[in-house]
């Protein structure tokens, strides 16, 4: 049973996983670029795995409580699956339907990195799925499908995008596993820093991410939060495989500092001002009671509210639906941000 991990993008921030003491010193204090590189310059040189050696790997990185395989393409959280694999003799092999084994599934195609080591066995983006659905996906890209063509018996959905500004057909994967594909890629795009300009994503442009596939992965990570299951995979494949680590389960609001609507925004770390989510709106409370004011965004940069106001403690009302926030508060020549998950 999957258990998320409920977090604010509070300071101080609170690390989801176990690296270990002054694993990501050189990182601290950085945002947007500087923050990526650091990242990159930690993570960088893993052990690489071949790709035979990825079989005995998923008994470690995704085994299932009752010792089954971890297939994010056919599990159903909190509930009965439809099958489960076994590990070894579930390994395909020849298939012809749903459920009759298991294989190895680029997250990110090989075809988008031209089959490239060491991407190609990068266990991040690396996972035992269901044959039949890893086939059905192929090499399309994610995205949120409307009226699907083909869907899988845990949900996963096959058909024409209707995520704004995607077109063409996507892979839509079940809502619980969202957040965990969309860290997988912000870990690519900062382990391979540099070399992504000649990969033939369609998702990327010039090695980047494109506008649309930014935004939907921004909000795949704001409304999926890290998972129990996220950080155990993070240690077992820093400890027992790659000896390094995706910094996006570790610190999650790192993805806000780097590809966020306020990445460039220079941030004054301070305990001076906290929000608090209300049932209509947002309260926030600080230190000091001079003017202010102050601007409400959502994780896609769109401005959804501003106060200006003195005191303090000062309530916005607005509906909020479940996603990631920030709050830029400008006061007395200063300037701080807050970021928050609903």
């Amino acid at each position: 049973m999957r258990k998320l991990l409920s977090f604010l993008f509070l300071l101080p921030f609170m690390v989801q996983g176990q690296p270990p003491p002054g694993y990501y010193d050189p990182a601290q204090g950085l945002t947007s670029e500087a923050l990526r590189i650091a990242l990159h310059d930690i993570i960088d040189g893993h052990q690489v795995l071949a790709n035979s050696s990825l079989w005995s790997a998923y008994g470690q990185t995704d085994r299932k409580p009752n010792n089954t395989v971890w297939d994010i393409y056919s599990d159903v959280p909190d509930g009965t699956p439809p099958y489960e694999f076994t590990f070894v003799t579930d390994q395909c092999g020849n298939y012809s339907g749903e459920g009759d084994c298991f294989n190895r599934e680029h997250t990110f195609p090989q075809s988008w990195f031209n089959g490239a080591p060491p991407m190609d066995t990068d266990l991040f983006h690396l996972y035992p799925t269901d044959a039949w659905v890893n086939q059905r996906r192929a090499n399309w890209p994610y995205g949120e499908v409307g009226s699907p063509t083909w869907t899988s018996q845990n949900g996963s959905k096959l058909g024409p995008c209707n995520y704004p500004g995607c077109s063409g057909t996507v892979f839509e994967p079940i809502g619980a596993y969202k957040g965990d594909l969309a860290r997988g890629y912000f870990y690519l795009l900062t382990r391979y820093y540099g070399i992504t300009g000649t990969w033939p994503s369609p998702m990327l442009m010039d090695g980047e991410f494109l506008p649309w596939a930014e935004t939907m992965l921004l909000d795949w990570h704001a409304q999926d939060p890290v998972s129990d299951k996220e950080v155990a995979r993070n240690n077992i494949i820093f400890t027992n495989y790659q000896g390094n680590r995706n910094p996006y389960i570790d610190h999650p609001e790192w993805v806000e500092r780097i590809w966020g609507p306020t990445a460039s925004v220079p941030e004054h770390v301070s305990a001076s001002f906290i929000v608090r989510t209300l049932a209509d709106g947002i309260e926030i409370d600080r230190t000091t009671i001079g003017s202010a004011s102050l601007q409400l965004f959502d994780a896609r940069g769109a401005l959804l509210a501003t106060k200006t106001f003195s005191g303090s403690s000062v309530s916005v009302p607005l509906q909020l639906t479940n996603g990631a926030y920030v709050v830029v508060l400008d006061e007395a020549g200063s300037r701080q941000v807050q970021r928050f998950v609903r």
